[in-house]
């Protein structure tokens, strides 16, 4: 029964975070890619490892407060009606691509 129990939570965890990069993409696809696809204005390309690294150098929670509260030419919340959480799977998913 044990074994089964941490089978069981080893798959719920996986199946969470592939839910997470999913959502994560999803949404960055609404968006954010009209700017990381491209470099736009100094968006970071995504899946860029260099330009990046700095910015990943510094938590996912201070690159999260970025995105909200907006910097340079991105506008608060990139101009998205994301919520906090949506913000947070979008640059999971960034990170994730870049690593």
């Amino acid at each position: 029964m044990r074994t089964f129990l941490k089978i069981f939570a080893v798959i719920f965890f996986i199946a969470g975070s592939t839910q997470v990069f999913a959502n994560g993409e999803s949404l960055y696809k609404q968006s954010c890619f009209a700017c990381h696809d491209n470099a736009v204005a100094g968006a970071p390309k995504l899946g860029d490892k260099k330009l990046w690294a700095p910015r990943i150098a510094t938590g996912i929670d201070a690159m999260v407060k970025t995105v909200i509260t907006g910097k340079t030419a991105m506008p608060p919340r990139g101009g998205t009606q994301f919520t906090d959480e949506q913000i947070k799977q979008v640059v999971e998913y960034m990170v994730s691509k870049a690593q």
